[in-house]
């Protein structure tokens, strides 16, 4: 009897099927948070009393230490084992997502997100490092699509799931949904994972770790504040120019070390290179798209956050499609192909994007949704597969911290780029928007001071005023926000055309068995 049961634990120990489900139970736990946040923060401001910097912060803090630690808890999981760092991320996310729900105050609110952002570093690099681990090289492109899709279908659920809480239960429970997630996936990854770690471990590369950690704090916070200081302000150059020096201080670094933080040589494959800068272009486009198309979709149409959230699905819903059909063109063709292909398709779908006006119908956001939806999808399970599957095999996390360091990165520039955007293009035609709607000029260049909360979508409220000129106050700043608007997705164009050229310049070939045995031996 007992040897019945070590034979059932053998056969699901290590399973790559079994592995890849374990797995997913974090891809989708912070997916969801990625996404139920954004709904959740009106009624975190409500209920303790936070005003717009502090909520600005709830995401922020969350994404500033992601970013910082995404890489060393890669090099972590490779040196301590991926299987007991996955779980430890794993159980320190509920932790600090409970923290996040039982917090009185948004001070403590954002310093559970901050702990989050943490453990979910500690997650997301090491799901990718244990596939390259389970999987052979010939069927590590499925479970990256499978990856993909698990990822998907939480950022496609999560402001539904999350709108249903916020109204029905409290904001709090979008927080709680974490635990039971949690709960499940490390009772799964307990049983079926198997621990993997490289043998010849040396000290801690603490000039690289600290080096890097400086260049990516300050180039993620001054991407952060560009919207408070502005891009020429004195503290902006400098976080800018502290980046770049701590960047190649850095790269210095690495070259003096015998066990590198970060092994530059991976970077030597031009696949690897090119679909890290892929990546980072990819979801510039597709963050600034879902981050002001929302503001679109609840202030301008006035919808609510449950209603918004659907009527985002052709979008997110998309990448549970394409992030399989993604990963099978990546089979036959390699990744020029999906990447190509998938930013040209993001371009045309932000082309689409530029005729939306105040009345559009929601058709013409339906159809660049699906476009873009399966545009992102091609990109990021190609470029996932060819980041991990040519890097080496005892570089897997590392190589799954650079993938999942180059998405949060390409998120934030990509809002901080697009909004600063926006907020430009909305004081620079703000008094022309309100006098032709009807306000009188003596009274639209005194809105001006009213631009940040414009370039949200929103239109000032005064007090005594006819009804009639209030309409033409909310029809003017709409007008402003969607010529803003329009500016943003031609940016967003432009870089997603950059995306393709970098695509193309990926190559077709995917990485062998037989290449990885070479780079071993190198």
């Amino acid at each position: 009897m007992k040897s019945a049961q070590d034979l059932e634990k053998r056969r699901l120990r290590g399973n790559p099927w079994f592995s890849l489900v374990a797995v997913a139970f974090g891809v989708i736990m912070v997916g969801l948070d990625a996404t139920v946040v954004s709904i959740a923060n009106p009624f975190i401001a409500r209920g303790l009393h936070a005003n717009l910097a502090d909520l600005q912060w709830v995401t922020n803090g969350y994404l500033l230490v992601t970013a910082v630690l995404l890489i060393p808890a890669g090099k972590l999981g490779d040196r301590l084992g991926r299987r007991k760092i996955y779980l430890i991320g794993m159980a320190g996310f509920a932790l600090a997502s409970a923290g996040v729900g039982l917090s009185g105050s948004i001070g403590l609110v954002i310093l559970f997100r901050a702990f989050q952002g943490a453990f979910g570093a500690l997650i997301m690099p090491n799901t990718l490092a244990i596939l390259r681990k389970t999987f052979p090289l010939d069927k590590l492109n499925t479970a990256i699509g499978v990856w993909g899709a698990a990822s998907a279908i939480a950022i496609a659920g999560g402001p539904i799931v999350g709108g249903l809480l916020v109204q029905d239960v409290s904001w709090q429970s979008v927080f709680y949904l974490n635990v039971p997630v949690a709960i499940i996936g490390i009772a799964i990854s307990v049983l079926v994972l198997h621990e993997s770690r490289e043998t010849d471990v040396e000290s801690p590369d603490y000039p690289g770790i600290v080096t890097l950690a400086a260049a990516l704090f300050l180039l993620v916070f001054a991407l952060i504040k560009t919207q408070t200081w502005g891009w020429l302000d004195p503290k902006t150059l400098a976080c800018f120019g502290g980046a770049i020096v701590a960047a190649a201080l850095f790269v210095f670094a690495e070259g003096k070390v015998t066990n590198p933080l970060v092994p530059l040589r991976i970077f030597a494959s031009r696949a690897l290179s090119m679909s890290t800068i892929s990546v980072i272009l990819n979801f510039f486009a597709f963050y600034g798209v879902i981050f002001f198309v929302s503001l679109y979709l609840q202030e301008v149409h006035g919808y609510t956050p449950i209603e918004a959230g659907v009527r985002l699905l052709p979008l997110t819903a998309m990448f549970v499609i394409s992030a399989p059909v993604g990963a099978l063109l990546n089979h036959h063709f390699g990744p020029r192909f999906p990447v190509t292909i998938g930013m040209l398709l993001s371009a045309g779908g932000l082309w689409i994007l530029t005729g939306l006006e105040v009345a559009s119908s929601y058709l013409l956001l339906a159809i660049p949704f699906v476009i873009l939806g399966f545009g992102v999808g091609f990109v990021l399970t190609a470029t996932s597969d060819a980041i991990v599957g040519n890097a080496p095999s005892q570089d897997a996390g590392v190589a799954g911290g650079v993938q999942s360091t180059a998405l949060q990165i390409g998120g934030v520039i990509g809002t901080s780029v697009l909004g600063s955007v926006l907020l430009d293009r909305v004081g620079s035609t703000l008094v022309g928007k309100l006098t032709h709607a009807g306000v009188p000029q003596s009274i639209a260049p005194k809105l001006l001071v009213a631009k940040p909360l414009i370039a949200e979508g929103a239109a000032p409220r005064l007090a005594h005023i006819p009804p009639i000129l209030q309409l033409a106050i909310t029809d003017g700043s709409h007008a402003a926000f969607l010529s803003g608007l329009h500016v943003a997705m031609v940016v967003g164009i432009v870089v997603s055309l950059l995306g393709a050229v970098t695509g193309f310049a990926i190559g077709n070939k995917r990485p062998s068995e037989d290449e990885e045995t070479e780079l071993l031996a190198d």
